[in-house]
């Protein structure tokens, strides 16, 4: 890369303080939220209480970092257009699951955790496509793995929740 900067070790693509800003002092602290209470949402029992106020958390966390995406592939958007689609995507997923739920659709714990599932995936995704080739284990493997990866990790368990969780069976579903 031409024009960057190194910070902790990650190669930042560009010199030019606002998007360093945005980057350093947005984008970053809020995706580290969203992961972290994504995963609080996914791993604590369900219902209300900590996984509705976590699920809530990833929710509004998600549309702040799909915001700052928003604005970091415009600055860059021949090289980060991807990027912005796959926020697009993660942020309309959650959207689509969190809809389900209020509303109560029919069948909706599947859809609820189909859509807040595959948007925690398509955050890893666009997290790994562009930071995999910079983190250790990861810069060893071929491109196209950053995309799989997180698919063949999460479609499984998501897959396996559609069917086996306790919120679904109790529902009817099996």
């Amino acid at each position: 890369m031409a024009e960057s900067t190194t910070i902790a070790g990650i190669e930042i693509p560009s010199t030019d303080p606002l998007f360093l800003g945005i980057v350093i002092g947005v984008h970053i602290p809020i995706a580290l939220a969203c992961v972290t209470a994504g995963a609080v949402a996914m791993l604590v029992r369900k219902g209300r209480g900590r996984h509705s106020s976590a699920g809530t958390v990833y929710f509004w966390c998600l549309l702040a970092l799909f915001a700052s995406a928003t604005a970091l592939a415009i600055m860059r958007w021949a090289e980060s257009y991807h990027l912005f689609i796959l926020g697009a995507l993660s942020f309309a997923a959650a959207l689509f699951g969190r809809e389900a739920l209020r509303w109560r659709w029919p069948e909706w714990p599947r859809l609820h955790i189909a859509g807040m599932g595959l948007s925690y995936v398509f955050m890893l995704i666009a997290f790994y496509v562009d930071n995999g080739k910079q983190l250790p284990l990861w810069r060893d493997l071929p491109h196209y793995t950053y995309w799989l990866f997180p698919l063949a990790i999460g479609l499984p368990l998501i897959i396996y929740a559609q069917v086996r969780h306790p919120v679904v069976r109790a529902r009817g579903g099996s």
